[in-house]
């Protein structure tokens, strides 16, 4: 998913170099969902790592 964010993220750089503005928001917009949602995921299974290693302690 890191993948996907960074590709949109270069992708609207190159827009806005280019003067596309609107696709440059559009995917920037989209990577900086997608960079969340991957965060999240990240968080969500560090906690559930933790977890379970302090699980395996008991």
């Amino acid at each position: 998913m890191l993948k996907w964010a960074l590709f949109f993220f270069v992708l609207s750089l190159i827009a806005g170099v280019l003067g596309w503005t609107g696709l440059s928001a559009a995917t920037a917009g989209i990577a900086r969902v997608l960079f969340f949602i991957a965060l999240m995921i990240f968080l969500i299974f560090l906690v559930l790592a933790l977890l379970a290693g302090e699980m395996m302690m008991m």
